[in-house]
């Protein structure tokens, strides 16, 4: 099974990330993770901080020559953005005066709840670790899950559906590597170009006002066999891992499979996945309603999952807010931040998703080393082909 932990704090000297439960014999590189943290990097609407890190990380542990060696794989994000911090954030004591303080709350983040919970005077102590920056390491976490999957033959891609009001209405009818190659090259990671233009014109007009936009996105992954999960306990259910996976995101309020909420607005007829006769035993699908999970368990179609965003908490024509020192009424803190992290979200919801497929494909198939793994996940491949 896959566990893995992060730290680090937004401003500190790094971030570090440990993964356990990945076998033996893995090709593994920086290079792999480093692609999809630039990944993460990119989107319209971003803020200066993307400018910043270069996002260079650093394999510390569990590989040796290339190849994934059985144990712990240890990395290590460095923050460039350390350099104007040092004073701030560092781990000694420091009998200066603490520059950045912050008392004033931001409505809609985890200043005032985590300040109250943890007693802090100085609400930094929440915001660094409550933000964003935090999921650059999950993303890392998510690139070694996700090749182990290549490795396996899934694939995993993912495109923004709305940003604000604009809607991209167009159904998704390629795979996921060639969705990813698609929308990787529009500003908001839109499959169809012809609303690129509306999308940014969105972006715009939030951020000449002093405000934020959230949107939806969609992952999908392909290859994904049949049966991984399970309907036997409510944990093991696929979807319960996809669930609380994509709820530990910053910003997300929302999580849909398949046709999602809009299934409690239709008739049964109409929601769902009706079987036609195929190949010898098998039946065969003529829609994907479901987003490829059925009772619990994979059914062997595209995995369809889509997260609802909020809008970023930061906002530079700050909300109503309370100084926690004086108790009088003024604006919230402003703190750097983004107009629009959407695109940067479905990037992560790639490495959410990956590390929740993962898990799962091991949990089914077992192994310490890939000699081991790659025959039995092509074995169940051939014998789901006969039942």
């Amino acid at each position: 099974m896959i566990r893995f932990l992060t730290a680090g704090e937004s401003h500190g000297k790094a971030l570090v990330g440990i993964i356990e439960g990945l076998p033996a014999g893995l090709e593994l590189t920086t290079e792999h993770i480093t692609a999809q943290l630039m990944r993460r990097k990119a989107g319209y609407g971003r803020g200066n901080r993307q400018n910043i890190e270069n996002e260079e990380l650093e394999i510390l542990a569990g590989v040796r020559h290339g190849r994934t060696i059985g144990s712990p794989i240890a990395v290590l994000l460095p923050n460039k953005d350390w350099r104007a911090w040092t004073d701030i954030m560092q781990a000694e004591p420091f009998d200066g005066a603490v520059k950045r303080r912050v008392d004033v709350p931001r409505p809609g983040h985890a200043d005032l709840v985590g300040g109250m919970k943890y007693g802090f005077d100085d609400m930094r102590n929440v915001l660094e670790r409550s933000s964003a920056r935090e999921t650059a390491m999950r993303v890392a976490m998510g690139a070694i899950a996700r090749t182990l999957l290549e490795a396996l033959g899934i694939a995993i891609g993912s495109r923004v559906v709305r940003v604000g009001s604009v809607v991209d209405p167009s159904v998704c009818d390629v795979s996921a590597a060639e969705l990813n190659a698609r929308t990787d090259a529009s500003p908001l990671r839109i499959l169809d170009r012809a609303y690129d233009d509306a999308f940014v014109a969105e972006v715009d007009r939030a951020k000449a006002a002093g405000d934020t936009l959230g949107g939806i996105f969609e992952v999908i992954a392909d290859g994904v066999p049949l049966g991984i999960g399970s309907y036997a306990q409510w944990d093991r259910r696929l979807e319960a891992g996809i669930g609380e996976a994509f709820l530990s995101l910053n910003a997300i309020k929302g999580v849909e499979i398949g046709m999602g909420f809009a299934l409690g607005t239709v008739p049964g007829s109409q929601a769902h996945d009706e079987f036609f006769p195929g190949a010898g035993p098998r039946v065969t699908r003529q829609t994907n309603r479901s987003g490829g999970i059925d009772g619990g368990m994979a059914t062997g179609e595209p995995l369809v999952v889509r997260a609802a965003m909020k809008p970023i908490a930061t906002l530079m024509k700050p909300l109503a807010s309370v100084d926690l020192r004086s108790g009088e009424a003024v604006k919230a803190h402003v703190e750097r931040s983004d107009t629009c992290a959407v695109p940067a979200a479905a990037v992560i919801g790639e490495a959410l998703l990956a590390l929740t497929l993962a898990n799962a494909m091991l949990d089914k198939f077992g192994g310490d080393a890939m000699d081991e793994v790659l025959p039995r996940v092509h074995g169940w491949r051939e014998l789901a082909r006969t039942r």
